[in-house]
């Protein structure tokens, strides 16, 4: 009779260590599991700001449709006073249009956009096999464009004491360069009378209409640069 508190005394004892031993525990656990949460978080947070770091090599968006592969077709920036991207007034569409197919000629019928009227310049887009339409700034229209290099012949014409240099006349004429030789073939799209502004950082839906790959619709961005293009 004497024994029995001294054994219930050990038990409550014992008790108290065993729930100390699994509250240590417990705690050591919590520990374990905090600082790994901390050093996958940490690891996350790196590759999130290495990854917004990184930047698209190309500003323009890019689709196949049958056996033509548009690339790079974006709005480009203001790059004059007539082309000022602001309701009413006129942008610039700039891509590059890649006609893969082995054999078959195609043709850029039309491009259409609730932007406003837009105008291939020239109207004549044929797309020869292996051949590019490459649509940019008015300048390389305007350089492309055959020249008058033809007229100093003709004025020679008339001196018709030099007959050989009538003979040279259609030597240089047939020596001026084509624009087809180089497999690009340079045009102008404008999209007139803007219905809204077209701002940087929004996408614009306009439609392609190929005359044998058919239709696609492109949603297109305002050029990523920050300089004007010239």
């Amino acid at each position: 009779m004497e024994g029995q508190p001294v054994t219930a005394l050990k038990a409550t004892t014992a008790s108290k260590a065993a729930r100390s031993a699994v509250r240590r525990s417990a705690v050591a656990v919590a520990a374990l599991a905090a600082g790994a949460a901390l050093a996958l978080s940490g690891c996350s947070a790196g590759q999130i700001s290495q990854t917004a770091q990184e930047v698209s090599a190309v500003n323009g968006n890019s689709v196949n449709v049958g056996a033509v592969a548009l690339r790079d077709v974006r709005i480009l920036l203001p790059q004059s006073e007539e082309y000022t991207n602001a309701k009413g007034g006129k942008a610039l569409l700039a891509f590059s249009a890649i006609n893969a197919g082995p054999a078959q000629t195609d043709e850029l019928s039309s491009i259409t956009t609730d932007l406003g009227t837009v105008t291939i310049t020239p109207s004549d887009a044929t797309l020869a096999p292996g051949r590019t339409l490459v649509a940019g700034g008015p300048q390389a229209v305007r350089q492309s464009a055959p020249t008058s290099s033809a007229a100093p012949t003709s004025s020679a014409a008339p001196t018709s004491s030099s007959a050989p240099t009538s003979s040279s006349a259609p030597q240089a004429a047939t020596s001026a360069p084509k624009p087809a030789a180089s497999g690009a073939e340079p045009i102008l799209v404008e999209i007139d009378g803007l219905t809204k502004d077209i701002t940087p950082g929004l996408t614009y839906p306009v439609t392609f209409n190929f005359k044998e790959a058919g239709t696609v619709l492109v949603n297109i961005p305002v050029d990523a640069n920050s300089a004007v293009r010239k």
